[in-house]
């Protein structure tokens, strides 16, 4: 059963509901990489969002664009970089791992604190020379992204200073039991509808933070890591209209994420959510 394809907001582009999280490559072999590629144009996955900070991620996918592929996808990097210089420098180098001669969008990566959003807002910061890439062609779209409950508020500042064609943040169903962060990520998703800007999501399938140093993953929190409850998280998060779902920063729960995508059916109730809760001892991630 083939993933629902969903409009990518203003940018026209016709994107599967699950994103492509490319983080999942930051740790593997050109060879695993090569296996990833083959899972997701066996699902029709279209849409690749990846990082300058992802390990070796770029890398990953510049022998994939090597191969005629650019044209099959909806290219996303992003830069963690606050000001001009810096992010100039991170984002060139990027398109040259990518191989690329150009992006479709690029992201202000993980931007939640008060001082560094300044410094990127402001003169010489981030946003300056990501208008300017813009001019140039190197790339469309300039999107911004971050983690943790204060995300929601930080992006309706970002997006009343400046109109971004993409949001991403966290959604499952324990982070929208945070009233505080309902309420912002609600906040944030209709300012999106009303300027048509696509909402990106991640932690779909998170279990809880890891409850000592030991690594069951590569993803930096424990996922759900069984069939069933992650079809149920991943039919949760794609039971909200108009959101895209970013999968998973491990390559071997991709396919389990892509097949609940595939076969998604009627967003489950609380009462089935709470079940898994308290099956798998489920946590916040962020709160």
């Amino acid at each position: 059963m083939a993933i629902e394809k969903l409009r990518f907001g203003r940018t026209g582009h016709m994107s599967t509901r699950t994103l492509f999280g490319a983080a999942s490559l930051g740790g593997v072999t050109q060879a695993e990489a090569d296996q990833t590629l083959d899972v997701l144009l066996k699902y029709g996955v279209n849409h690749i969002d990846t990082a300058a900070s992802y390990g070796h991620s770029e890398e990953r996918i510049g022998p994939w664009m090597k191969r005629g592929l650019r044209d099959q996808f909806f290219l996303a990097t992003k830069t963690g970089e606050r000001t001009y210089a810096k992010a100039k420098e991170e984002f060139l180098r990027s398109l040259e791992r990518l191989n690329v001669d150009s992006v479709d969008l690029i992201q202000l990566h993980y931007l939640v604190g008060e001082e560094e959003w300044e410094v990127a807002m402001g003169e010489g910061g981030v946003l300056e020379y990501l208008l300017e890439a813009k001019e140039q062609g190197l790339v469309k779209y300039i999107g911004v992204t971050g983690h943790d409950v204060a995300i929601a508020e930080m992006h309706r500042r970002s997006l009343e200073r400046y109109d971004f064609d993409s949001v991403l943040l966290p959604y499952n169903y324990l982070m929208m039991k945070n009233p505080i962060y309902a309420d912002g990520f609600n906040t944030v998703l209709e300012m999106a509808k009303e300027r048509d800007i696509p909402v990106q999501t991640i932690k779909s399938i998170t279990r809880r933070p890891y409850p000592s140093d030991r690594r069951t993953h590569s993803t930096w929190y424990e996922p759900l890591a069984d069939r069933d409850s992650i079809n149920k998280a991943v039919s949760w998060v794609l039971g909200q209209p108009g959101i895209f779902l970013n999968t998973v920063g491990d390559i071997h729960l991709l396919p389990m994420v892509l097949e609940a995508a595939s076969n998604a059916g009627p967003r489950p109730s609380d009462e089935e959510m709470d079940k898994v809760v308290a099956h798998w001892d489920m946590e916040p991630l962020f709160v």
